[in-house]
């Protein structure tokens, strides 16, 4: 590594798990009410609690979350929400890279789009495996309407919030809805680094720009738009499985099923414009600052090994 830049110099492991923690935790600072916003969208209709309040379109509903819940109220569950990024986005992240690797067969130069789809499943259900908890409590806190600050709260805190799922629900109450987020971060990991994978590749490869925020921003976004296209009905059933009540479906394809003949088959795209937004917005800052971690992370490292 003498003599190379920072850029230069392929970053570890280690950089790359907490690269993409840090920068997925940034990306949802500056996107969760758009992620809120999507939630409410997608169970309006599904209870009496949902139905007080109608929403329309990504700002309207906003505006009429603030205006009846609070400033607050398109913040709710961030800190859940944080909690599942550094513990989700650095696995499915942080880890697709040495998972692709690790498929790829030795003395092969060329890395196929079935190793990077094999490699996007395998980081995104492990990723579901260690944050649903947190993805459970994010969505209920995000689903939840309060009227006002003298209306009843569910949960105290976010650490409530775990206690009282567990023991009202038992400990599988915290991992509802585990098959559909599989199937859902398993798409949308293909959906997101695969596409922004292949993008970044050919941009480079064919010189149309350098290894810099133009090209990073170009892919992010082209991933950001596959990731909703192909997510988004599975996205619906995993929010509305998730944040049911027991005994309102018997399981998600029960949800699915209902959600079929009581809404019809638009259902399934319900939030699909704060579900693009936020993705697209949530894709480009985060492989954005995501690019810039790494290269910050390994120029501290080369310092620290530097014997000057």
């Amino acid at each position: 590594m003498v003599g190379l830049k920072p850029s230069e110099v392929p970053p570890t492991t280690a950089v790359k798990f907490l690269g993409a923690g840090a920068a997925a935790c940034f990306a949802d600072l500056l996107t969760f009410p758009l992620d809120t916003a999507k939630v409410r969208l997608q169970i309006q209709g599904e209870n009496q609690a949902a139905r007080s309040a109608q929403y329309r379109g990504v700002l309207g509903t906003i505006l009429t979350m603030v205006r009846t819940e609070g400033p607050r109220s398109p913040y709710k569950g961030l800190v859940a929400g944080l909690q599942r990024q550094m513990s989700f986005a650095s696995v499915r992240i942080g880890l697709y890279d040495s998972v692709k690797q690790f498929y790829t067969p030795k003395g092969s130069d060329h890395c196929s789009i079935t190793t990077r789809i094999l490699a996007g499943c395998t980081t995104g259900a492990m990723a579901v495996t260690c944050a649903q908890p947190t993805d459970v409590v994010k969505i209920r806190f995000q689903a939840s309407v309060h009227a006002g600050p003298g209306s009843n709260r569910k949960y105290s805190g976010t650490m409530d919030a775990y206690r009282t799922i567990a023991r009202e629900e038992g400990v599988r109450g915290l991992w509802k809805g585990t098959l559909p987020n599989i199937t859902r971060n398993a798409i949308i990991n293909c959906a997101e680094m695969v596409t922004y994978d292949i993008i970044k590749e050919k941009l480079l490869n064919y010189h149309l720009l350098t290894d810099n925020f133009p090209c990073h921003f170009v892919s992010a976004f082209g991933a950001g738009f596959c990731a909703t296209v192909v997510a988004s009905p599975v996205d619906v059933v995993k929010t509305r499985y998730m944040n049911s009540p027991p005994g309102q479906y018997r399981s998600p394809f029960d949800c699915m099923l209902k959600m079929v003949t009581q809404e019809g088959p638009t259902a399934f795209y319900k939030g699909f414009t704060p579900s693009f937004l936020r993705l697209g917005a949530w894709n480009v800052v985060m492989f954005v600052t995501y690019e810039q971690l790494k290269r910050a992370l390994m120029k501290v490292q080369m310092l620290r090994e530097s014997p000057f």
